[in-house]
């Protein structure tokens, strides 16, 4: 009973000493960093722009005490903070661990003069270029070989200085970090990440180039799926320019040209979306298929292929903004007063006339053509919503798959549906083709009409349940045969080539 309070003792020392253990990650980080206290080590900034007097501010928020190197110390002072010291840029040197060199990249010569201050120091370089791969060799490169006795990690280059005001809470949130010292880069990133950014360790200094291109592209992944937007919509809208406004005015001498910037756009673009739809399911078709030929997933796509495969997303907004369009325009056209005109003379013929103008067929085929055409609006919009980053990243695989693949799907069939109650019977009614040209509508089928059999096909049992083994990772010959895991198997009849390998 004497040892009893010891024990006791003993055992809460434990418990607290466990608790301090589960504070601590599972796994060790190889970054973790010894020698420094990040929060205790004073920050250097060679330069007072507008860059630099964000980065500051951000600096000294996030607990760093910063030291702002200028040319004008006395001049510069009133940009900055009172917690923030600005004296000249030897000094900066000589009381900073880290400093950001927030220069132009034209105006590291006149660094030289601080050559001993800056020896030993991590140098983070943030510039940029004014175009994409100006020179062979990235800035950070060439600041590292004026200063070998520094370590250069390249960093924050690619954060505005609004987002380091903002506190990382408006524009992007990561920040490309890289440098040819691991330890470097350590420091960097916690840093980075102290400011309340997602650090991006992207390795060795030579990645620096790459780092400062990221800026300076203009929506690279955009480039195609926008050219081929525009090029469908120009050709669309030529093609239903001649059939609406040319065809009326050669043959019956009728001035139509009003309905060219609403009649004659309002044709073109939910064909430019009903195309870009496909488009988007079209090379998932052509994968399967080739995985198929190939039975194997292991094969590499075709360049041209894989390039479709990583550009359906933009396709698909496209082809949203597209539709979203033709819904607006759609709503507008009462609106005009050539419509008005149009309903006032057909009133005035109905009123000289007993003719009943009530079609009972037109009347169910409007109807139907609007309903699948507010359905098919209703699904691109879920399909462009879960598109975002944002939405995406709350949704597990299963049920972003099934948003963008199954309904996705789905919304093409109900578009090609809304298509055809507007052809109804016109592809069979001869004075449809002006110029011995085909409705609009029956082209944009051509590659709906392509992609539905061929998903078609895929859904197969038989088919589906083979493309679905070669996901799987089964890799077969000419002569495979599959098996079920629990089916019973011949030794006499085993061969290398008739099996398939996992």
């Amino acid at each position: 009973m004497a040892e009893r309070p010891s024990n006791l003792y003993e055992a809460q020392q434990q418990r607290r000493m466990a608790k301090k253990e589960m504070i601590k990650p599972l796994l060790g980080d190889e970054c973790e960093i010894h020698n420094y206290s990040l929060q205790k080590i004073t920050v250097g900034i060679l330069g007072t722009g507008d860059f630099a007097r964000s980065l500051a501010t951000r600096l000294v928020c996030s607990g760093y005490d910063v030291i702002v190197g200028s040319r004008y110390p006395k001049y510069n002072e009133s940009l900055f903070p009172s917690a923030i010291e600005v004296t000249s840029q030897r000094e900066a040197t000589n009381k900073a661990n880290i400093i950001f060199v927030a220069v132009h990249h034209e105006h590291y010569s006149t660094l030289n003069k601080l050559r001993d201050g800056l020896m030993g120091k991590i140098l983070v370089d943030v510039s940029n270029n004014v175009e994409v791969n100006e020179r062979e060799e990235s800035n950070a490169e060439r600041l590292a070989s004026m200063f070998p006795e520094s370590t250069v990690v390249k960093g924050f280059n690619v954060i505005s200085a609004w987002a380091l005001q903002s506190g990382a809470r408006d524009g992007s949130k990561q920040v490309m970090i890289c440098s040819n010292s691991q330890e470097a880069r350590c420091i960097v990133v916690e840093i980075a990440r102290n400011m309340g950014f997602i650090p991006l360790d992207l390795g060795l200094l030579t990645s620096a180039k790459e780092i400062e291109n990221l800026p300076l592209r203009l929506f690279p992944s955009w480039k195609m799926p926008i050219i081929l937007t525009v090029v469908l919509f120009v050709l669309f809208y030529v093609y239903s320019f001649i059939r609406k406004v040319i065809h009326p005015y050669a043959m019956k001498g009728q001035n139509v040209f009003y309905k060219i910037p609403i009649d004659v756009v309002n044709v073109a673009l939910p064909c430019v979306s009903f195309v870009m739809l496909s488009l988007v399911y079209l090379p998932g078709v052509l994968a399967a298929l080739f995985q198929l030929r190939n039975g194997t997933k292991y094969k590499r796509f075709p360049c041209w292929l894989d390039q479709w495969l990583q550009q359906r997303k933009q396709l698909g907004l496209l082809s949203f903004l597209c539709a979203a369009l033709h819904a607006v325009y759609s709503l507008c056209l009462p609106m005009r007063r050539s419509a008005r005109y149009q309903l006032l003379n057909a009133a005035s013929a109905l009123s000289r006339g007993d003719k009943n103008i009530w079609v009972e067929e037109e009347v169910w085929r409007m109807e139907i053509y609007l309903f699948f055409g507010i359905l098919a609006i209703g699904m691109l919009s879920l399909l462009a919503v879960t598109s975002l980053p944002s939405v995406a990243n709350s949704l597990n695989w299963r049920e972003f798959n099934f948003i963008q693949s199954r309904l996705g799907f789905t919304a093409l069939v109900v578009s090609t549906l809304h298509v055809l109650t507007f052809g109804w019977r016109k592809a069979f009614d001869s004075t449809q083709y002006k110029f011995y040209l085909p409705p609009t509508f029956a082209i944009t089928l051509i590659v709906p009409c392509i992609v539905l059999p061929a998903k078609a096909y895929l859904f197969l049992p038989c088919v589906n349940r083979k493309l679905k083994r070669i996901r799987r990772g089964w890799e077969t010959s000419h002569q495979a045969k599959f098996r079920e895991p629990g089916e019973a198997s011949s030794v006499a009849h085993f061969s290398v080539e008739s099996t398939s390998r996992v």
